[in-house]
């Protein structure tokens, strides 16, 4: 589905990504982990076409992603949820979610797929004519995910959905990415700060530093692999 190869990004003349491959497979959970400053974000700013990589190919379903403007990749079936949620705050939570539709060939779809983001997230049903910029950050990462969704992405990028939330809320976010995974079958590729969440939640994984993947592997691997044990399970 998504394949990058030997993505290159710089600010500056400071390399963020240098010869980075990855990829996820149709249906798959990829989770990204590493240190603040490894180049997570930026990859997914790339994916999205908000920063311009100076190498590298990206492929979204055998089409070359970096020919195609920025605007026109959410029409593809890549949905990004972004770091710090970044909901339409003055808006309400209704139009945020028809925001989030915009991308759909088929409005009709609509409907179903609010059907399906209140019955993960049952508050934005209820807040529904509440502004956005007036829900707790629990429930502005709801509907920032409920915003992605709404567009019948083939593939769900979400950036630090765990973000500045308290363990419980957190928690019950996750559980929710991980329904959308089973039941919806969406490709997930998530990006997370809670490292043994990530790591149990996903088929796959990779470990990013200082703009390079580090180590990959399955699930299983990467939760038996010493060096993340360490780093970033605290064993």
């Amino acid at each position: 589905m998504l394949r990058i190869d030997g993505l290159s990004v710089a600010y500056g003349g400071l390399r963020a990504l240098s010869g980075l491959d990855l990829e996820v497979n149709d249906g798959e959970f990829v989770a990204i982990v590493g240190p603040n400053g490894a180049g997570k974000t930026t990859l997914f700013k790339t994916i999205s076409g908000t920063v311009t990589p100076v190498a590298g190919r990206i492929e979204f379903e055998g089409r070359d992603l970096l020919a195609i403007p920025a605007a026109e990749r959410a029409h593809l079936g890549i949905a990004h949820v972004p770091e710090g949620r970044q909901v339409f705050k003055t808006l309400s939570v209704w139009d945020n979610l028809q925001l989030g539709a915009y991308p759909q060939a088929d409005r009709g779809a609509f409907a179903r797929n609010i059907g399906r983001i209140v019955e993960l997230f049952p508050v934005l049903h209820e807040r529904r004519d509440q502004l956005a910029g007036t829900l707790s950050g629990g429930e502005q990462q709801m509907l920032a995910i409920g915003r992605g969704l709404a567009s019948s992405p083939r593939l769900l990028m979400l950036d630090e959905p765990s973000m500045g939330l308290a363990p419980t809320i957190a928690d019950a976010i996750f559980e929710r990415i991980e329904e959308v995974h089973r039941q919806d079958r969406v490709a997930v590729l998530l990006v997370e700060q809670r490292v043994a969440e990530a790591l149990q939640s996903c088929d796959r994984g990779y470990v990013l530093d200082t703009g390079r993947v580090v180590l990959s592997g399955t699930h299983t691997q990467l939760m038996a692999d010493p060096t993340v044990k360490r780093a970033y399970l605290g064993m």
